[in-house]
């Protein structure tokens, strides 16, 4: 299910806002929701997550990841799609052990001429050199969090990690109420990384209410159990409808 907005050319900051909230993220130049990943063979289902900015409450975890990338120089500025981001996530992807775009470009445009978002990057330097990048789309009162990639020799820095953590505090500077850092999916656990900044301000979305509950892996069990019997019933009745 995806909302495609061709009309506009840029996408109103209250209009983000409320499809973020309804569950929906981008997608190249579009919004998209879904509620099941396909990963060898399997289905797996997806569970939307957001942070209450104002609930967010650092561990020593993430104090000491702050402490650790401190010495490195952080700058954001809109986003321009350059050589230099386009040779930092070529080298990340040759190490990542997952599907990903082959380009920052397939990733945020697929071919369009013209952002529709309101797409910032986060750039961290170490001496000058270029070896993390955040790229979020922000709204009126949210940050989404869109791509996180990173120079594969300071894997030990925890740099994807370490940038959701920027985006956070970025988005509580601008005033703002909610980051969404993405999805992340039942028994999969590559996504559980999404709960880093702070599990106790994370909220998850319930796409059977459409509502915004406290995140809880009973809630996220539940939810993914009465997706996918809602699947296979489904599935059943096509087979056989009679």
């Amino acid at each position: 299910m995806s909302v495609t907005p061709q009309p506009l050319r840029i996408i109103p900051g209250e209009a983000l806002d409320f499809y973020l909230g309804q569950g929906y993220y981008r997608m190249h130049q579009d919004l998209f929701t879904c509620r099941f990943l396909p990963i060898e063979g399997e289905l797996y289902t997806v569970h939307w997550l957001r942070l209450r900015l104002a609930d967010v409450q650092y561990g020593p975890t993430q104090r000491r990841l702050l402490r650790l990338n401190a010495p490195f120089s952080v700058t954001i500025q809109p986003f321009q799609l350059t050589p230099e981001l386009e040779e930092l996530y070529a080298r990340y992807r040759r190490n990542i052990s997952f599907e990903a775009p082959d380009t920052v470009e397939a990733f945020l445009l697929a071919g369009a001429t013209h952002n529709v978002f309101r797409t910032e990057v986060l750039a961290v330097r170490d001496e000058g050199r270029l070896i993390a990048a955040g790229i979020f789309d922000r709204g009126a009162r949210t940050l989404a969090g869109i791509m996180n990639f990173y120079d594969p020799a300071y894997r030990k820095n925890s740099l994807g990690k370490y940038l959701m953590l920027l985006k956070l505090e970025h988005a509580r500077r601008c005033g703002h109420v909610y980051y969404y850092p993405g999805y992340l999916v039942n028994n999969y656990p590559k996504f559980d990384y999404k709960l880093f900044p702070c599990l106790a301000a994370t909220e998850v979305f319930d796409c059977r209410r459409s509502e915004w509950q406290p995140f809880a892996w009973d809630a996220v069990r539940e939810q993914s159990a009465e997706l996918l019997a809602g699947w296979q019933a489904k599935e059943e009745w096509e087979q056989d409808p009679e």
